[in-house]
């Protein structure tokens, strides 16, 4: 990849994925809450709706530019074989990419989310207050509860979203014979986006719950489940979200 394309996929990759961030921002606090363990109007319903907007602000930039950047990186490194060049499996690439790509962004992801999802679900509390209190009880270990549950449903979407967003845009750029316009493309991913939220909504629940309960262990559940540490899922796994908390999401 050259100099400038790597800058391009950096600075539109980040402007980008902040502006969707915060324009959506609203829905993803309405989507947290519905999927919350303590329930909808428990945790805040519709009050404090930008509720650790903050934290998103700050993560969103690095986060879209680390994953877009690692995306692009490992497109052009894995098109320049003559194995992985050849057209008819362009969407193993996309999903390698991709996946490289979610594993580096969640580094940066898992923390901002975690403070993010905290705050939304206690919309009394401030996002510095959040932060301090998850550093003080959990220590720095505390801002990646969930890493691997988030990397579980990051690498199923995107093996979903992707290919199947440069497939429709291949196809749809074929049929009318030129380039697609950036309207054309937004509709190629949205609906690629949804249809990988929507099959990839039951990780983001376990998601959403593990990250929002404090770590504990030695203890068992309601319906005696062990908890202790990373792999602490409150509630009952048969307890499953409403129905607008699956249309949440795809949303």
């Amino acid at each position: 990849m050259e100099r400038r394309e790597f800058v391009a996929s950096l600075v539109a990759g980040g402007s980008a994925g902040m502006c969707v961030d915060l324009t959506l921002f609203p829905l993803d606090t309405i989507k947290t809450r519905l999927q919350s363990q303590q329930g909808f109007y428990k945790a805040g319903g519709f009050r404090g709706i930008y509720a650790g907007v903050p934290s998103a602000a700050v993560g969103s930039f690095p986060n879209a530019a680390a994953f877009f950047v690692t995306y692009e990186c490992t497109k052009s490194l894995l098109g320049a074989g003559e194995v992985l060049a050849a057209p008819h499996v362009a969407p193993v690439t996309h999903m390698l990419a991709a996946s490289l790509g979610e594993i580096v962004a969640c580094l940066i992801r898992v923390p901002t989310e975690v403070v993010k999802q905290r705050t939304q679900a206690s919309p009394s509390s401030t996002t510095y207050q959040m932060l301090l209190a998850t550093l003080r009880e959990e220590g720095v270990r505390g801002l990646y509860r969930g890493y691997r549950s988030t990397v579980l449903r990051e690498i199923p979407f995107s093996l979903v979203q992707f290919p199947l967003w440069e497939y429709l845009k291949t196809l749809w750029s074929w049929r009318q014979g030129h380039t697609l316009y950036s309207w054309q493309a937004a509709v190629c991913g949205a609906f690629a986006g949804a249809v990988a939220a929507f099959v990839t909504t039951p990780l983001d629940v376990a998601k959403t719950r593990i990250m929002l309960a404090k770590s504990v262990c030695g203890q068992h559940t309601k319906d005696n489940l062990h908890q202790c540490g990373w792999f602490h899922l409150p509630g009952s796994l048969r307890e499953g979200p409403p129905l607008f908390a699956v249309a949440a999401r795809p949303l």
